[in-house]
């Protein structure tokens, strides 16, 4: 495909993503960065874990893209006695013209866009339910394996603090998460919009913008935008900089993390940014783009230890002093391997 071509094909992709932010608008205030990272998630393929407290419109943003997106839309509502044939499903035996044969039943992880709605509320059996078909894209019951439809995305809520009757996410199954999406309280114009519009009577119509098929063809959009070597190389200093063991990281790492990120978290960055770019129009990755994206997915994947919490610093904070400590590497070697 022709530079020209591509260059064609993101600008039409910045003004479908502008669609879509303008049809949000009508049923969600504020949020501009949760829902940047969503559309980010969902144009590379991604998983995210939405966090915030009860009312912040998570399971609304969430079925609002849905509808936009023209997708199928399954929310299950995690609760301690849901079990993990409740979300995959489960084989029936059935009676038909005097032959009995089992039949597999679709569970709603069947969908394009799935709402985990507090995934911290069932354990862990149920949650590991979900890795699967997270990773793999497909679901095994018995002996047969189903493909799942394709886009197909998890969106999972957590509420931070009610934690009595919880289960936590295992590091694992929080690695498989691209993002870790906080989510925050509104400012004062914005809950004031809020206030209003959830007291009108007149429903908000929303208008689809994109099909399956769209997105499809947006995600390998996306997935064509080149990233230099000078980015790659950055996102390789900035992964390794998180691990306390490392020779690259800093004192303050070594001191307060008690893990760091994987090379899975590099792959998340660069694919973020890669949107990022894309959503924008441009066709280059900017080191700008992976400091954009790098909170919510190093978030999850940077232990503290019991010194950042006597210091009171979170994983977020040592993320941040990372953006501002690792530096890009020299522009002068690249410059020579173009010449």
């Amino acid at each position: 495909m022709s530079t020209d071509k591509i260059s064609e094909y993101l600008a039409q992709f910045s003004q479908a993503r502008n669609q879509i932010l303008e049809q949000l608008r009508r049923t969600v205030i504020g949020q501009s960065d949760v829902i940047e990272q969503v559309l980010a998630a969902v144009f590379t393929r991604g998983h995210c874990l939405l966090v915030g407290v009860p009312g912040l419109a998570k399971t609304l943003l969430v079925s609002s893209i849905a509808q936009i997106l023209d997708v199928q839309f399954k929310r299950v509502q995690f609760t301690p006695d849901l079990m993990p044939s409740d979300i995959t499903g489960t084989t029936v035996l059935e009676e038909s013209a005097g032959k009995r044969e089992f039949r597999f039943v679709k569970g709603p992880i069947f969908a394009n866009i799935v709402l985990a709605d507090e995934i911290n509320r069932t354990p862990p059996k149920t949650q590991a339910a979900l890795l699967q078909a997270m990773q793999e894209r497909e679901v095994t019951v018995g002996q047969e394996t189903y493909k799942l439809p394709d886009p197909f995305f998890v969106i999972a809520t957590q509420n931070p603090i009610e934690q009595e009757g919880t289960y936590p996410l295992p590091e694992a199954q929080l690695d498989r998460f691209m993002f870790n999406i906080k989510v925050d309280y509104p400012n004062y114009d914005e809950e004031r919009k809020i206030i209003s519009l959830a007291t009108k009577e007149e429903a908000t119509e929303i208008t689809k913008v994109l099909s399956g098929r769209a997105i499809l063809n947006m995600q390998k959009l996306v997935r064509s935008v080149p990233v230099g070597d000078f980015v790659t190389e950055y996102v390789a200093r900035l992964v390794r900089a998180t691990r306390p063991r490392d020779p690259s990281a800093p004192e303050f790492v070594q001191r307060m993390v008690d893990w760091g990120a994987g090379p899975r978290a590099g792959i998340f960055l660069v694919q973020g940014a890669r949107a990022v770019a894309a959503m924008d129009g441009r066709f280059s990755v900017a080191i700008d783009d992976v400091k954009k994206v790098a909170i919510p997915v190093l978030r999850h994947r940077v232990s503290t230890n019991f010194q950042a919490q006597a210091e009171g610093k979170t994983s977020e904070d040592v993320i941040h002093k990372l953006l501002e400590t690792v530096q890009p590497p020299e522009l002068g070697k690249y410059d020579k391997k173009r010449k």
